[in-house]
């Protein structure tokens, strides 16, 4: 069966238009209205995707977050009234894949939901290749979508999954970070090039010794980013 998506939403009429719209695409989705309706759905069928209210009537949007997080790596969209930088970073850290405003149009959220399942993990991805960088320190695997750091496995979202895989398959290149959000995200909008530097952030928190200093990922001045890791071999898994 499908996996569905689920929206977490107290006002009930934005919460249903949502799902009249999403339905019209083909979806199964589950409603909820609170951040304890939101974890006991997610325990009972795990979701294939969160659309998630952070202002909740129990539970604070951000703290749902994190106990999603807790469920499965299933990808959020988190969606607020809250649109600063600060906060949009905060919510990105926190491992939301997407951040919507309100108000929002359904057709924009559902497009969003579809660019979002688009780069969720895939077996195909990269033709199913381990990489292994200085000297074991870092392993990036697409068939199992797992990275580790000196043999420890890491928590990344599907985002930073896929930045940090187009990323590494180019070693030395500078991307921008408008190609970064058109090869890693799929679509662009007004502003969202800011939400990579959220993103090139949280990957380094999560794979560099110190992240000031990074060894992986390095910041080019005035262009964007490039993977600096230094490849142990190149061979393939498939």
């Amino acid at each position: 069966m499908i996996r569905p998506i689920l929206v977490v939403e107290d006002d009930r009429k934005i919460s249903k238009v949502v799902k009249v719209y999403l339905e019209g695409e083909g979806y199964r989705v589950m409603t909820a209205e609170n951040g304890k309706e939101a974890l006991e759905a997610a325990l009972k069928d795990i979701p294939s995707l969160v659309i998630l209210d952070l202002m909740l009537p129990d539970i604070s949007g951000e703290e749902v977050c994190q106990e999603l997080r807790e469920i499965g790596d299933f990808p959020i969209i988190m969606v607020t009234a809250k649109s600063s930088e600060n906060e949009r970073v905060a919510g990105f850290a926190l491992g939301a894949d997407d951040y919507v405003v309100k108000p929002f149009s359904p057709r924009e959220l559902v497009a969003r939901v579809k660019a979002v399942l688009k780069r969720a993990p895939k077996h195909e991805l990269h033709s199913l290749e381990q990489m292994s960088f200085n000297k074991g320190m870092l392993t990036i695997d697409a068939r199992s979508y797992e990275v580790k750091k000196n043999g420890l496995a890491l928590t990344l979202t599907p985002t930073e999954f896929k930045i940090l895989s187009v990323l590494s398959h180019s070693p030395g290149r500078v991307f921008t970070r408008g190609e970064l959000v058109e090869s890693a995200l799929g679509y662009q909008f007004e502003g969202y090039e800011r939400s990579i530097d959220a993103h090139i952030k949280n990957i380094r928190q999560k794979i560099e010794d110190a992240p000031r200093s990074p060894l992986f990922i390095n910041t080019v001045y005035g262009v964007g980013y490039k993977f600096t890791g230094i490849r142990d071999d190149k061979k393939s898994l498939g």
